[in-house]
């Protein structure tokens, strides 16, 4: 059973920054490194969760929606089952709540793809 686990979300004005944090457990990312993708996803209010970011496993490249190409960054600590995303010049349409998701093989964008997730944290950008 892997657990994800999100946190760092919070009330921010427009231009600010937040880092969100996705703690992984019931697995190893060392072991695992090369058969997994972790990815980010929102939902906004009313909306359908939409694709945000993934990082793969293996190389460690990460991977973008236009949308927050340019101002998130996407990275992950082995060491501490982690991955982070580092979200800069924040905007009001950016106000969602925040998954990580975890897949047992390649990149993908579409959340159906993914096998596990976390409980969400929310962001709120003020303008």
């Amino acid at each position: 059973q892997v657990l994800l686990a999100e946190s760092g979300g919070g009330l921010v004005q427009a231009g600010a920054s937040l880092r969100l944090s996705c703690l992984v457990s019931g697995l190893v990312f060392g072991r695992t490194s090369s058969i997994h993708t972790m990815g980010w996803f929102r939902q906004p209010p009313g909306e359908e969760r939409e694709f945000v970011g993934r990082i793969a496993g293996s190389s460690g490249s990460p991977y973008y929606a236009d949308s927050v190409k340019g101002r998130f960054t996407i990275a992950r600590d082995n060491a501490e089952n982690t991955v982070y995303l580092q979200m800069n010049n924040l905007k009001p349409e950016d106000t969602a709540v925040y998954y990580c998701a975890f897949r047992r093989g390649l990149g993908a964008i579409t959340p159906a793809a993914y096998d596990y997730w976390g409980q969400g944290t929310q962001v709120t950008v003020s303008s």
